[in-house]
């Protein structure tokens, strides 16, 4: 087969293209900018786009199929030519649905947690070598590729994003997969660019599970208020499975899991995480994986790239990164390095950088989500606001809607590495939350200064 890439360097769509290659299949791509890893890793299987920006002389008739990603707009020039040749188009889950139609679909879902609850039920099955089809949205060590697909395995284990999934189908990407199996990790307001109001974006969950096959199973967080009133209220799933977060202990900066053996380490930390933990038993359970065989490979589960990441550790101070970004994550992260390390100084260095986290309006959801840090400084980028075309921040803004009066704002990506490089952090815990980089910010510099 042949397929073009439109919008390539994704993170989803280039690891898609590589597994694609990988089969044997001959691809080619565009993309207007380009970025690491993405850039490294399609040069190295030779399909880096030799120019950046969007050339309509890459689409010919012998493209078997366009696969369209999100960054791509309705007028991208070789999406018009692509129209006007009648190529078959789809959009990256549409892909996803067409290669699992003939497979068990396990499908996890919901506003925080799904990559980490995704990573720990693969990471499960290869410590036991049960073969499966995945799409993973971060990296996980032991694995080259997030995305690997074959003719052979039975299942297929899927992220589910409620984002859209592209300029032609302004639906989210996980009412494509029509799931057997499906897991809900919460429901917490998301992508104000696209659902204005939380009632919006709820309906997508309802949505999700009326999309699933009859006769399949759903499991869900019962902490969750609307996620149980929706679970509860599902026809399709036959089966349903609540999960709630386990009994747990922490002993000098160590998590020790409940289980039928006694006490377990775990690598982890956190409510969310520790909630992440009691989900993925249930579906590893209804993939084939029993209990005590979970529990032994879960031990040895050190968290998906960005996600609660040591960066490193010295006797004054450990570093963590996080994607946490929206107010549920940055709540639930805050809160899980504080009860963690609690005779440690907490400061939290949060970037503010995607649409709904700049936007003035929507600054109120993070009312009270930093509570527990001891230190808290702010970053984000004019630039960021032009491009997105939003009004500037005021110091006021970001101070009612975090409801803290002590918080140091950058909008310099300079001044930022100043404080950091100054910065005493002594008995510290530096945790750095962004789906950004803080303008550029060098994680390997960053250890140098600790």
């Amino acid at each position: 087969m042949k397929y073009h890439f439109i919008a390539i360097g994704g993170s989803a769509m280039h690891n898609l293209a590589i597994a694609l290659k990988d089969k044997g299949d001959d691809i080619s791509g565009s993309d207007d900018e380009i970025f690491e890893p993405s850039r490294s890793r399609l040069e190295q299987k030779g399909i880096l786009p030799e120019n950046t920006g969007w050339n309509p002389k890459k689409i010919t008739n012998d493209i078997d199929m366009v696969i369209l990603g999100m960054h791509a707009k309705a007028d991208n020039p070789e999406l018009i030519k692509a129209e006007e040749l009648g190529l078959k188009i789809v959009s990256y889950p549409e892909f996803l649905f067409e290669h699992s139609k003939r497979k068990t679909r396990v499908v996890i879902a919901g506003s925080h947690g799904k990559t980490t609850i995704t990573s720990m039920v693969l990471h499960v099955l290869n410590y036991h070598d049960k073969p499966t089809d995945f799409m993973v949205g971060a990296q996980l060590e032991g694995f080259d590729n997030m995305v690997h697909l074959t003719d052979d395995n039975d299942f297929i284990l899927l992220e589910g994003d409620e984002y859209l999934s592209s300029a032609l189908d302004k639906r989210p990407k996980f009412l494509w997969y029509q799931p057997n199996i499906a897991l809900i990790s919460g429901i917490a307001w998301d992508h104000v660019n696209v659902f204005p109001d939380f009632e919006t974006y709820k309906k997508q969950f309802e949505l999700f599970v009326d999309s699933m096959t009859n006769g399949s199973t759903l499991v869900y967080n019962e902490e969750d208020e609307i996620l149980k009133e929706i679970a509860l209220n599902a026809t399709k799933p036959t089966r349903k499975h609540s999960y709630s977060t386990p009994e747990f202990k922490i002993e000098d900066g160590e998590t020790y899991l409940d289980t039928d053996e006694g006490p377990m380490p775990i690598e982890v930390f956190g409510k969310h995480n520790l909630q992440n933990i009691a989900g993925a038993k249930w579906v590893c359970q209804h993939m084939g994986v029993d209990e005590d065989d979970f529990y032994e490979a879960i031990s040895s589960f050190e968290g998906a790239s960005k996600r609660l990441e040591k960066i490193t550790e010295t006797p004054n101070c450990i570093v963590y990164k996080d994607y946490a970004h929206s107010p549920s994550k940055v709540k639930a992260t805050t809160e899980a390095a504080k009860d963690q390390f609690p005779d440690k100084a907490l400061t939290v260095c949060l970037e503010l950088h995607t649409y709904s986290s700049l936007t003035a309006s929507f600054l109120q959801e993070y009312q009270n989500t930093l509570n527990k840090a001891d230190e808290v400084v702010i970053y984000y980028s004019k630039k960021a606001l032009g491009i997105k075309r939003l009004p500037d921040l005021t110091k006021d803004q970001i101070q009612e809607g975090f409801n803290r009066k002590e918080i140091d704002i950058y909008t310099n990506a300079e001044d930022f590495k100043t404080f950091l490089k100054n910065k005493s952090f002594k008995n510290n815990v530096l945790l750095l939350m962004s789906s950004g980089n803080y303008g550029g910010l060098d994680f390997e510099e960053l250890k140098s200064w600790i």
